[in-house]
């Protein structure tokens, strides 16, 4: 061959070869990079803490209303026993007497605001004598005691419905003796609820 023509040849293999281009390979897939794997699991565990914590908040605050209902029924039972005690608490009399002493009108007017507190409430007022005089006398002393108390009671507001009176006269004496002190702590009026606030 004509070394011209192979020179010919030569310069268009080459420009062929030339114009026809190797395809680039095709750029892998993005795969996440270790910034957005990161930020997944921080989200993941943020998500899961937020969960917990909200699980916690709601138990704390189902124990918290528990214990506040626990402290208020604490609080009521309390505030229940010493109104009972109030009620309860025994008036005392002078020898031979019916009148209220002071002393006994005091304990009587601290009575009055848990009765208006408590209006299902009512009262058994039971009068005491010591055991000087005949069985009729301190019968009928007791019972005058018993009402003395309760006149005061109703004049201070509370309905007489809700007040019953008796007398023990002597047969229950509070204390056992034949001396002044003991007589004094018989000559007495004693308080029982028959309804409402733990009646007996």
């Amino acid at each position: 061959m004509h070394p011209s023509k192979i020179i010919i040849a030569v310069v268009a293999v080459t420009l062929v070869a030339a114009c026809h281009k190797i395809p680039a390979p095709l750029s892998p897939s993005p795969v996440a990079g270790n910034d957005s794997l990161d930020r997944a699991r921080a989200d993941s565990i943020a998500r899961a803490n937020a969960a917990r914590q909200a699980e916690i908040a709601r138990a704390q605050a189902e124990q918290d209303s528990l214990r506040a209902v626990r402290e208020r029924e604490q609080r009521e039972a309390a505030q229940n026993a010493d109104a009972m005690k109030v009620l309860a608490a025994t008036i005392y009399y002078d020898f031979d007497k019916a009148d209220l002493t002071e002393a006994a009108r005091s304990l009587l007017l601290a009575k009055v605001p848990v009765l208006q507190a408590q209006p299902t409430i009512h009262l058994r007022i039971t009068g005491h004598t010591d055991d000087r005089g005949s069985s009729e006398y301190n019968l009928a002393l007791g019972l005058r005691r018993a009402a003395e108390a309760k006149a005061f009671l109703v004049n201070n507001g509370i309905d007489a419905s809700r007040l019953e009176i008796t007398s023990m006269g002597a047969e229950q004496p509070a204390v056992q003796g034949e001396n002044e002190e003991a007589w004094s702590r018989n000559r007495r009026s004693e308080f029982a609820p028959t309804s409402g606030g733990g009646s007996q």
